[in-house]
């Protein structure tokens, strides 16, 4: 008699149940497949568009439709590209005219999905330069990872912004706990990319740091979220591939797959290299959201290697990026114009011609050229129109390298008119003599050490006429210290009684012979220092 209760009441409440189903609805909407697909192919080279198979670019964008469609994702060269807009670009980089095939899958409502493979002719022509590709792997391999004790070392910006982290840089150490510092980049000579993703772990097990809804393209699951980003995603060791180009001659560097560096952005897994040395890169990448450009430093320098610096300045103050071509920016800018200089023995006349001073291709060119009997050049200074106390001043540069040619980086008391040289002081934050081009050296002049008896510093700097360089001062109330690509090779201790408490302007000069420039090489001609750009921090 109990189990005939329990079966009418299972019975009455199924009953109650199928009565409550019956009486809600649940609209749905129309299941369908997106039909009808269409993919265009565009050709993109220096200039603009061109025909099939290109002109050398390797760049190419796909834009595909279909009906139905609410979002769409590519397949190219086994990369997985995820665009709801329906158009992505991707670059080619195998060397000559090659076929590859390209699919589009088109996604509609109810995760219903269509595809279409077509094929496309390609050429790419651009062959990384030598010292490139010996940055990157030195012909096996090697392992980079983000210089974290640096400040910038990751940051964002406006999308296609051209100034390191403009509106964000991490501090030196400042993302210690999201998992990002203990990774490593490994570049291998046969185009193997290998993310190690933490290298004290002993597998290949670890974590990795990204955006959040972009990072959920990796499929792993876990982490901490904070704000817009992800810190602690499980994730694995990886390999991938990697490729080189030049489009609009921006060297840049692809990565295959899901491969990232730093922080997953998503997007186009390319990263445009703004400057690099034999040991450390810039690089920046835009984001699948298109809202910033990411920006990161990576290094192959073990860490602690330059602990001994950090700046005490970090909000950019004042710069000049030589982004304009033509003549410098007169806000900016004013000459010394004329013969003699100025006490040095030294055999150029300043001049203001575009011949000698112009900047082109995102730099400030600075040229001395053999004229007659004797040689022109130029001398940039911002006397009047950006003056300082304090702060931490960094130039990027490359040196000429012709014997005789004296290129400078320097800084000169604003009170110089009033108080004359030495009490006015002078900060050399570069010079390079004529004769030794693998050595940079510094100085301060003051009351007591000028001249002959300045306060000097030099190191070795072997790749000064053929790679950029970041020359630096830091300068405060208590100490002056200058530096090459953040070493530092001279210190000074200040004191309220010199000369290095008032404002002072930067000058900017290649001048020839002279005191350190020494005997100009007879077949001279002309030879040029770049400068990509000047920024104050204060």
């Amino acid at each position: 008699m109990k189990n005939i209760k329990y079966i009418i009441g299972a019975f009455l409440s199924f009953l109650l149940l199928f009565n409550s189903c019956q009486d809600d609805e649940y609209p749905v909407g129309d299941i369908l497949a997106p039909s009808n697909i269409e993919i265009s192919v565009t050709y993109i080279d220096e200039g603009g568009e061109s025909a099939a198979p290109g002109l050398g670019s390797g760049e190419v964008m796909f834009s595909a439709s279909a009906d139905n469609a609410t979002a769409y994702h590519f397949v190219i060269q086994k990369q997985t590209k995820l665009q709801k807009s329906g158009s992505v670009n991707h670059t080619f980089t195998t060397l000559g005219t090659n076929t590859y095939a390209v699919t589009a899958i088109a996604y509609g409502t109810g995760g219903n999905s269509s595809s279409k493979t077509i094929e496309v002719e390609v050429l790419a022509l651009y062959e990384a330069p030598a010292d490139l590709l010996d940055m990157l792997h030195g012909g096996g391999e090697k392992s980079w990872r983000i210089k974290a004790e640096s400040k910038p070392h990751f940051g964002l910006g406006p999308p296609g912004g051209s100034i390191i982290a403009e509106w964000y840089s991490a501090g030196p150490n400042e993302k210690a706990s999201a998992g990002m510092y203990d990774d490593r980049y490994i570049f291998s000579a046969d185009g193997t990319f290998t993310h190690i993703t933490n290298i004290d772990s002993g597998d290949n097990t670890g974590t990795i740091f990204g955006r959040v809804g972009l990072i959920d393209e990796l499929g792993s699951t876990g982490g901490t979220v904070d704000g817009a980003d992800v810190s602690n995603l499980p994730y694995n060791d990886y390999s991938e591939n990697w490729t080189l180009t030049a489009p609009g001659d921006v060297e840049t560097l692809s990565l295959s797959g899901i491969g990232f560096l730093g922080y997953y952005t998503g997007g186009n897994h390319q990263y445009k290299i703004f400057s690099r040395t034999a040991t450390e890169m810039v690089v920046s990448t835009a984001d699948g959201n298109g809202e910033f450009e990411w920006w990161f430093t990576l290094t192959t320098e073990e860490e602690g290697a330059n602990s001994e610096f950090e700046s005490e300045f970090n909000t950019l103050a004042w710069s000049d990026e030589f982004d304009t071509a033509g003549a410098p920016d007169v806000t900016k800018w004013t000459y010394d114009l004329g013969a003699g200089g100025w006490g040095n023995g030294e055999l150029q006349t300043y001049t203001d011609n575009a011949e000698n001073v112009i900047i082109e291709d995102g730099s400030l060119k600075i040229t001395a050229k053999a004229d007659g009997t004797g040689y022109t050049s130029a001398r940039l200074k911002s006397k009047g129109l950006q003056e300082f106390t304090y702060g931490r001043v960094e130039v990027r540069a490359k040196l000429p390298a012709a014997q005789g040619t004296w290129p400078a980086i320097w800084m000169l008391g604003s009170n110089f008119d009033v108080v004359g040289w030495p009490a006015s002081g002078e900060i050399d934050i570069m010079e390079q003599t004529g004769q030794d081009k693998s050595v940079t050296s510094g100085a301060l002049h003051l009351p007591g050490n000028s001249g002959g008896n300045a306060i000097t510093g030099a190191t070795t700097n072997t790749t000064s006429t053929t790679e950029f360089h970041n020359y630096t001062v830091e300068w405060t109330a208590t100490a002056i210290q200058l530096l090459v690509d953040d070493s530092v090779f001279l210190t000074f201790t200040n004191t309220p009684e010199s000369p290095f408490n008032a404002d002072f302007f930067m000058i900017l000069n290649v001048a020839m012979g002279g005191s350190l420039g020494g005997t100009v090489d007879p077949a001279f001609t002309e030879d040029t220092m770049e400068i990509d750009y000047v920024r104050v921090y204060q």
